[in-house]
């Protein structure tokens, strides 16, 4: 025990400050909110939507992409001969409604809007979440599981991956959903008492990913379960995933940072 205190004493305090502190520093390859400039884009220019896996950009001349299909790959900023389309470095990707992901000309960040008054009322200030990795790589699982970690603590805000939806106000949903994940994923829902939401992680579970069109998946958890906040990403950084649910929450409004959380 006191080799243990020592260590933590040793260690000092690790847990991310977010949303408290300045904007916390991210992975030089991170690759956020997509920046668009069509007035660079050349008549007739497909190299960004000819190299995209997923078909998530639409070329000039109303240039657009789709964050729900994006894999922040980054091939398509590196095949735009004129840098029309850069990747920037805004972590705030998460959205309430599926057309709010498609971002295009002159258009900033959407940000999440926060649940109705009467369902935070209902769920007050914590969510209880059951995890589906419906046909997922693991890649948005292993995100997700990082946020209980020390360094995130999401559990001060009172958000908690509980291990029976029975015990959950809701349910977070990863992967493409696979024929064979479709019917668990239905019965999941089902046994979640109602009120209760559902958030899409990462681009299988919003559209598919690399997987879409394939006869064994479903394109995406809102082709079997209503979903009520959407995380783009393939994987989305943790820090994308917990500004979603804080928002989702009424925790942050408008950009501006929120109060403490509750522990």
């Amino acid at each position: 025990m006191i080799r243990i205190l020592r260590a933590r004493i040793h260690q000092g305090h690790r847990t991310l400050a977010y949303p408290d502190a300045a904007p916390p520093e991210l992975p030089e390859r991170f690759r956020g909110h997509p920046e668009l400039d069509p007035q660079r884009c050349a008549d007739g220019c497909r190299e960004c939507a000819d190299v995209c896996p997923t078909g998530a950009v639409t070329p000039a001349p109303a240039l657009a992409v789709d964050l729900g299909k994006c894999l922040f790959c980054g091939e398509c900023a590196a095949a735009c001969p004129s840098g029309a389309l850069t990747y920037g470095r805004d972590h705030r990707l998460a959205a309430r409604r599926r057309g709010d992901l498609l971002v295009s000309e002159n258009e900033g960040v959407r940000l999440a809007a926060a649940l109705d008054a009467r369902s935070r009322r209902l769920f007050g200030r914590s969510l209880k979440l059951r995890q589906v990795s419906a046909g997922g790589c693991n890649g948005c699982e292993a995100e997700v599981n990082v946020l209980g970690t020390v360094v995130w603590d999401v559990a001060r805000f009172g958000i908690q991956i509980v291990a029976s939806p029975r015990h959950a106000d809701g349910l977070i949903v990863t992967g493409p959903v696979s024929e064979n994940m479709r019917l668990a994923l239905r019965k999941t829902y089902d046994a979640v008492a109602p009120p209760k939401i559902v958030i899409a992680v990462g681009g299988c579970a919003i559209a598919g990913g690399p997987f879409a069109g394939h006869p064994e998946v479903h394109d995406g958890a809102d082709a079997v379960v209503p979903v009520d906040l959407y995380v783009p990403g393939c994987p989305p950084h943790p820090l994308t995933i917990l500004d979603g649910l804080l928002r989702l929450l009424g925790r942050l409004e408008d950009g501006e940072r929120a109060a403490r959380g509750p522990y």
